[in-house]
């Protein structure tokens, strides 16, 4: 079958994982007072403004205009989770479920005090770093990434290895590079809401939903892995075994269904690509569903009711 020309999904999804201990839980909803700026936000449960950029990343906000949020916005709150390590865990298979790939190892076992030739100890209790996806604009490069989310420009290498790129591969408009967080850590503050999200997520029968959310996060690269090699069949069994485990996020849910708009309109199920193009329109930001003619193909295009 001729592959489609690919696209890039054109809007971000944050890193969540099951809450495994009491005291430290993962990403939360955080709903934005009168006259609170990101900055603030940023301070309260960081402790400082310059993860400004991760909640930018962490919720498809548009980091080159300002950042505008109103009060009574939901954002998600990128925060590191807990696990405890069971007998015969190694970093590689802790890596490739709490970070989607066991090339992570390394990253993993950094981010709490070890190598990844050194496995952790059965009982050890382990920190997973959040991890945001960034969208690439027009002329950005990894350096400027580097120096936007971890502080320092010479640490692209680092996010070339753990998005699987090459040192010398520029960015396109629309690539999507995940930007793991090791140095993010929540303020006394940001631990009580991280807290009492957990607790209400339990209480409401949530502690599914977050194991959703983490397994389907670990499973969008290798669907959208599919969609770019042109294995359709493969990419439209993972998605909609993703779409049918369970409740998602509207910023998984917007990735998931662009992934699958190019896979129906390349599979000619027309009908099927039609739907999924409104589906991903609902749940993406208006501002990243532009289809332009260059950016495009005429079939996606079609697909969505654009001439």
């Amino acid at each position: 079958m001729r592959k489609s020309a690919q696209f890039s999904v054109l809007t971000a999804f944050v890193a969540m994982a099951i809450v495994t201990v009491a005291h430290d839980a993962a990403a939360f909803t955080h709903v934005v007072a009168q006259g609170e700026t990101l900055a603030q936000i940023g301070i309260k449960f960081y402790g400082t403004p310059r993860f400004e950029t991760a909640l930018v990343g962490a919720n498809g906000l548009d980091a080159h205009g300002g950042s505008a949020i109103v009060a009574g916005q939901s954002l998600d709150i990128p925060a590191p989770s807990y696990q405890r390590v069971v007998q015969n865990e190694t970093w590689a298979e802790l890596a490739r479920i709490h970070l989607g790939d066991a090339k992570r190892a390394d990253v993993l076992a950094r981010a709490n005090g070890g190598v990844s030739w050194v496995q952790p100890s059965t009982g050890q209790e382990i920190g997973v770093p959040a991890v945001v996806a960034h969208i690439a604009a027009d002329g950005e490069t990894m350096w400027q990434l580097a120096q936007r989310y971890l502080g320092e420009q010479n640490a692209a290498w680092e996010l070339d290895l753990y998005n699987g790129r090459k040192g010398d591969q520029k960015l396109a408009r629309g690539d999507v590079v995940l930007i793991p967080l090791l140095e993010i850590k929540l303020t006394d503050e940001g631990k009580n809401a991280a807290r009492l999200s957990a607790e209400r997520a339990c209480t409401q029968g949530g502690g599914q939903a977050y194991d959703v959310r983490r397994k389907t996060e670990a499973n969008l690269p290798p669907l959208l892995a599919d969609v770019r090699a042109g294995r359709y069949l493969e990419a439209m069994s993972k998605g909609n075994q993703m779409l049918g485990a369970g409740e998602l996020p509207r910023p998984q849910l917007a990735v998931l269904y662009r992934a699958m708009v190019e896979t129906y309109v390349a599979l000619e199920a027309h009908a099927l690509a039609v739907s999924a193009c409104a589906s991903w329109r609902a749940n993406a930001n208006p501002s990243e569903t532009r289809l332009g003619p260059r950016e495009v193909s005429p079939k996606i295009r079609a697909a969505c009711g654009v001439k």
